[in-house]
């Protein structure tokens, strides 16, 4: 009984836990530019490389009357199991980091489409997709959920010419 029954619990964890997506980075390139949008924050820059080697990397910045509300840096690194993994953290004015530094948010690669990407947390209760609508057009849809209720944040960014 206690075998069928632990089977069953495994079964259901399967069930729950998001199955991640090995890719070779180069499949995330579509992101890349430098991209700008503005929304009730602020205006806001992002900027991402190309991947090279076993990564990308983002800059971002939110600015609200002239003044500094959030930066963040990014990467999204190669696995060793294949799977493409964000990395990000906040940090506020004068470079003062938000998380602990040895803690990140964490983002496995869920799921992609051509031009579309979807990264969520170990616990499911965080999404960031990226989806390059036209080539001057990104959206990054940031998912959360809190208390029980999904918040949803879109980011409509276009392509800047440096």
């Amino acid at each position: 009984m206690k075998f069928q029954l632990l089977i069953v619990l495994f079964g259901l964890a399967a069930l729950t836990t998001t199955a991640q997506t090995k890719t070779d980075l180069t499949q995330l390139n579509f992101m890349s530019g430098k991209w700008t949008g503005s929304m009730a924050w602020g205006d806001m820059e992002e900027y991402w490389s190309e991947a090279m080697g076993d990564n990308m990397v983002c800059a971002f910045r939110c600015v609200k009357d002239g003044k500094t509300v959030f930066y963040e840096f990014i990467v999204i690194e190669q696995s060793e199991s294949g799977v493409p993994t964000m990395k990000l953290r906040h940090f506020g004015r004068g470079n003062i980091a938000w998380e602990e530094k040895d803690k990140p948010y964490e983002y496995p690669l869920v799921k992609l489409e051509k031009n579309k990407a979807v990264f969520e947390s170990a616990d499911n209760k965080t999404r960031l997709i990226y989806e390059r609508i036209d080539a001057n057009q990104l959206r990054a849809v940031l998912e959360r959920e809190k208390n029980g209720k999904w918040e949803v944040d879109e980011f409509l960014y276009r392509l800047s010419k440096q």
